[in-house]
């Protein structure tokens, strides 16, 4: 386009009479071809002062034609004049004498397609919010882990700061099998066996954020039993493990550790309250109790409502808790041997005891028609017929033998496992000599949630979420007396109960913990969840959100 203007702009100023010299890219810079609009300026003068000399020169000839050639000077001159100025509104390239540096371009080497580097890091947002909270990360992530007595667990936990406090956006989880406790004697196999478990943090972590994701490892009842110099050599092979191996940020502060038991139940009581919104809210609510069953201890956690003036006791099942602004004075105790993997070890040695013991008064409970010997104890607690092989204390063994007797009588075993008589020293107690306000009288109308092995004892068998105690009595009765065709249209229920013997035994002591021992009414109902909005219940989130509190974790770019 460039030279098609220039090439018109010559053409025309030779119509007139005149010449211009066009000057071609690469020339020499010495002869600059005029391009600025001062010279094409003084061409148009010239121009004109061309015209008028040979408008004088033909005067005298031709006096007779001066009309005329007055007529063609303005249409020539107007002409002119429209040409200069289209050429002053046309776009023009800069010369090089409009810029500090000559720019040289290389036309025989052809032009090469240019990349763009694309940025390859997945871009960090969070489907609540696109801007964070001043200060703050846009993303947090906290990893969990639950060293159980049967299993070890992560929760991978995505906390957003959309607001000033954080907000849990999603929850990945993954179970393994066996706990910690099973590797005993092998510390380097106990932290190898956490592998499967980090990779899906890693997995699922964003790479940029892995320096600045607290993880901590919270051993549970299984480590407790197991003693403390073998746990403390466990739980060190897991924490050098971590820290040499994995790049998350591992917990100052009993990062790696056995849990105390009240910790564990309070903070499920979060997880449980945050999870229903009664709790963080600027209104203080009434709040849920819940009831956790692990396999080797079992927690209760509520806010009572006490009357008259009255305090929940001192000691240390008085737990102070402020959280969003408000107080909250709960009571809290975790029952250790009481979770149900323990509980069924100890049914099965009270009816061991009570026939070597010979106690008339306990045998009176536990009719059978099977006659007890040194190598064979009939237990009411399971189908009838069915054997398993029994350790004693002397390592000896025996042979329990089903008599599919029923509840009532495995009931009455529950009963004395829970040591319902022992002395309380400071009343009213629930069992075995603990101190706890009555639910009846201090948390009659609130709700009562059951998690962890309640849900996967009893779900399974068709109950709906929420049911009363009397429900979960005749489901006990139906399932101990060997009733089960009442599930044949449970296709889940039947394989449970047809490869798991101990299912009357479980849920006689579920049963036996929730009105024996806790003390709730028949008529009250609970809700068993093992979720809630899609997140796992439990104390893990309760944990994790207490470690958000600590500090802040990552900085905000």
């Amino acid at each position: 386009p460039m030279q098609q203007r220039e090439s018109s702009v010559s053409n025309v100023l030779s119509a007139s009479g005149f010449t211009s010299e066009i000057q071609s890219p690469g020339s020499d810079s010495n002869n600059t071809t005029i391009h600025s609009r001062r010279k094409s300026s003084l061409a148009l003068d010239t121009a004109e002062n061309g015209f008028q000399e040979v408008m004088l020169d033909q005067k005298d000839e031709k006096m007779t034609n001066n009309k005329q050639n007055r007529k063609w000077l303005r249409v020539a001159s107007f002409l002119l004049l429209l040409m200069f100025v289209t050429w002053l509104f046309i776009p023009k390239e800069k010369s090089n004498s409009d810029s500090e540096q000559s720019i040289s371009v290389d036309h025989s080497t052809p032009i090469q397609e240019v990349q763009i580097p694309q940025d390859t890091t997945s871009k960090i947002t969070s489907s609540h919010c696109t801007v964070a909270y001043p200060g703050r990360q846009l993303i947090q992530y906290a990893l969990m882990l639950d060293a159980g007595s049967t299993g070890s667990r992560i929760h991978v936990y995505k906390f957003n700061y959309c607001k000033t406090s954080p907000e849990l956006e999603d929850e990945i989880f993954h179970h393994i099998q066996p706990g910690l406790s099973a590797y005993a004697d092998d510390t380097d196999a106990a932290a190898r066996s956490l592998d499967e478990l980090l990779k899906v943090a890693l997995d699922n972590v964003h790479e940029e954020l892995h320096h600045c994701t607290p993880i901590a490892v919270k051993a549970t009842a299984g480590l407790r039993l197991l003693g403390q110099e073998k746990s403390a050599r466990i739980l060190d092979a897991v924490h050098y493990h971590l820290e040499t191996n994995y790049p998350f940020y591992i917990v100052e502060d009993d990062g790696v550790a056995i849990m105390d038991g009240k910790d564990e139940g309070v903070y499920a009581w979060i997880t449980v309250n945050y999870l229903l919104e009664k709790i963080g809210s600027q209104v203080k609510l009434q709040t849920a109790a819940i009831f956790d069953l692990g396999g080797g201890s079992t927690q209760i956690v509520f806010e009572p409502e006490m009357t008259d003036g009255a305090e929940v006791a001192e000691g240390d099942h008085r737990y102070e808790l402020e959280y969003g602004g408000h107080k909250y004075v709960l009571y809290q105790h975790s029952y250790l041997h009481y979770g149900l993997m323990e509980a069924r070890k100890a049914i099965k040695n009270f009816v061991v005891d009570i026939w070597r013991d010979r106690d008339i008064s306990l045998m009176e409970n536990v009719d059978s028609e099977q006659i007890p010997s040194k190598g064979h104890v009939p237990h009411p607690c399971f189908p009838k017929n069915y054997t398993e092989i029994w350790p004693l204390p002397d390592e000896d063994t025996t042979t329990l033998i089903g008599t599919g007797a029923g509840h009532a009588q495995c009931r009455f075993i529950v009963e004395q496992v829970l040591n319902k008589t022992k002395s309380c020293s400071l009343s009213p107690c629930s069992f075995n000599g603990v101190y706890q306000p009555p639910i009846s009288e201090t948390f009659s109308d609130n709700e009562i949630y059951i998690f962890s092995y309640f849900y996967d004892r009893v779900s399974p068998l068709g109950m709906p979420s929420e049911f009363s105690l009397k429900e979960l009595r005749e489901l006990t009765d139906d399932v101990c007396i060997g009733d089960i065709e009442q599930f044949e249209h449970l296709p889940e229920a039947m394989k449970e109960l047809r490869k798991n013997p101990h299912y009357c035994m479980d849920l006689s002591f579920i049963y036996g913990l929730l009105h024996i021992g806790y003390e709730i009414p028949l008529e009250r109902e609970v809700k068993m969840a093992k979720k809630i909005k899609g997140v796992e219940t439990g104390w893990c989130l309760g944990a994790a959100i207490a470690i958000l509190d600590q500090k802040q974790w990552c900085k905000s770019s």
